[in-house]
């Protein structure tokens, strides 16, 4: 199975650039066989991965931005979603390969039935009811600042493709 990396390699954005740089770096330190395609210089490779990102996955604007990550011609999804499956070590899964021998990351068929806690219970002893509520009024207030951050570097990002488009 081939790993597609779909990237602009003349991107004036750093925050795509960067995204990319960290989809690529963490492939190569897992020693996953990738391919790289530029959709910066080539037309059809920039069509084909306008074509095949599902419509619910596309921004607002139907233009999806790289990094965009294809397991041949399966769609795995795009750097958020990466990088979600990289904090969850959940990489192999995300992109529909078995984890190697020794990795930490559990085979989804063995983590489906497993005696682990699921999310939002706990292993153990079990944390007061006010530090619980604290904690749950921190990560939303987190992740309402983070949404907004990210729909602002989408905005930037989109603004920026626009314009790359519009010189070519």
């Amino acid at each position: 199975m081939v790993i597609k990396v779909f990237l602009a390699s003349s991107s004036g954005s750093t925050a795509i650039k960067k995204k990319q740089q960290d989809v690529v770096g963490f492939l190569e330190a897992l020693k996953v066989d990738y391919t790289q395609l530029d959709i910066a210089c080539n037309e059809e490779n920039r069509m084909w991965m306008r074509q095949n990102v599902p419509e619910e996955k596309k921004p607002a604007n139907g233009i999806p931005l790289p990094p965009q990550i294809f397991n041949e011609n399966g769609y795995c999804g795009d750097y958020e979603t990466f990088f979600d499956a990289k904090e969850d070590n959940m990489v192999y899964a995300f992109l529909g390969l078995p984890p190697p021998p020794g990795s930490k990351e559990v085979p989804v068929e063995e983590r489906n039935g497993n005696d682990e806690a699921t999310e939002g219970e706990t292993v153990g002893d079990e944390a007061p009811a006010e530090e619980d509520q604290a904690v749950e009024e921190t990560d939303e207030v987190t992740e309402d600042t983070a949404q907004a951050e990210e729909e602002e570097e989408q905005e930037e990002e989109e603004a920026e493709v626009q314009e790359e488009e519009e010189t070519e």
